[in-house]
């Protein structure tokens, strides 16, 4: 046993010098002239792939390999480029903002298709016909941008001062919550920032109940037609208060004087002061019926009912029978129980 126990540490002790001093085998090389003669007889398997050396057709095309002559870009290229890509392009800028439009809808880039381009601009063309202030619609992208040297305030005054009134929307379509109304001069004197908000807000919010872009802006001009009618029933002379509350209004012709409420007060002075004098009686007689009812609602609440005690006859000679009762029941619901003591004989019949 310890002769077994002695070689078995002798070879632990030996294995790992033995592990140290053998070498992985390389890689196989070439003999001297035997890569030349296997290339001279023909193609060499995987040669490529055994050595570090570069492969000749690879070379050949490096070699062959011109520089490209890349053009350099033009002036209008490198201007178009610097444009930001939401904004309008610069060719359609005159057809926007350098005149008065001739058509109530302006869409030069033709973001409608040919059928919505003519529904649209046909509702456009009956507005104009049944209302004294036009609606003109503008007609851009959702996420478009208006260029920075466009003016819209200034671009209202030069084209809508003259002319008929005019309302005119810049409408981003796809993207309603962006559309932004200005009204010509001759109504913003007339119709106040909060209406024109609230008639742009009510539009907006039609067109959110469609979901395709053509039906949005068709229920957004329906909704501004409508509330264009107000705006011209305002610029009559109308009373508008009567139909749109918390408009402040200013009589047709008088651009400074407003609607003054004592003037509407003292219309109804004389009614106000024949009616106090029925305010005092009144009160007293509702103050009466109000103690007259609580006071019977207390007593209500207070009442207690007390039921008398009858005593049942035998029935079949004994006090009780197996499993049947008496009923006892009372004629008239309008008298107290205590006053029901009358009895009647035949059983299960009302007393």
């Amino acid at each position: 046993m310890k002769r077994r126990l002695g070689v078995l540490a002798l070879v632990f002790a030996v294995l790992p010098c033995l592990q140290a001093n053998t070498a992985e085998p390389g890689l196989p090389t070439w003999a001297e002239g035997e890569k030349a003669q296997m290339e001279a007889a023909g193609w060499v398997a995987g040669g490529l792939l055994l050595t570090d050396e570069p492969v000749p057709e690879e070379e050949k095309k490096e070699e062959q390999a011109a520089p490209l002559d890349v053009a350099q870009p033009t002036a209008e290229e490198i201007a178009e480029a610097a444009t930001p890509p939401d904004e309008i392009p610069e060719k359609f800028w005159p057809l926007y903002f350098d005149e008065r439009p001739t058509s109530f809808l302006i869409d030069p880039q033709g973001l409608l298709g040919p059928v919505d381009y003519r529904d649209r601009l046909g509702f456009l063309n009956y507005h104009a016909g049944d209302s004294s202030i036009d609606l003109f619609v503008y007609v851009f992208k959702g996420e478009q941008e208006i260029p920075g040297e466009v003016r819209e305030e200034e671009m209202m005054e030069r084209f809508f001062s003259s002319g008929r009134p005019a309302a005119v929307v810049f409408y981003y379509l796809g993207a309603p919550q962006r559309s932004v109304l200005y009204l010509s001069p001759s109504l913003t004197d007339v119709v106040s920032a909060a209406e024109q908000r609230r008639a742009l807000e009510s539009s907006v919010m039609q067109a959110f109940e469609k979901i395709d872009p053509a039906g949005q802006i068709e229920a957004f001009l329906v909704q501004m037609s409508i509330r264009i009618y107000w705006m011209e029933r305002i610029l009559n002379g109308d009373a508008a208060d009567e139909f749109m509350p918390g408009l402040a209004v200013r009589p047709a012709g008088k651009p400074g004087v407003e609607r003054k409420p004592a003037s509407m007060l003292a219309k109804f002075q004389p009614m106000i002061d024949e009616a106090k004098g029925f305010l005092l009686p009144a009160g007293l007689g509702v103050g009466f019926l109000a103690v007259v009812w609580v006071v019977s609602l207390w007593v209500r609440m207070r009442a207690r009912y007390r039921f008398p005690e009858f005593e049942v006859e035998p029935r079949l000679g004994g006090a009780h029978a197996a499993g049947v009762g008496a009923v006892i029941s009372f004629a008239s619901a309008a008298v107290p129980p205590a006053s029901q003591r009358d009895q009647v004989p035949d059983y299960l019949r009302r007393a």
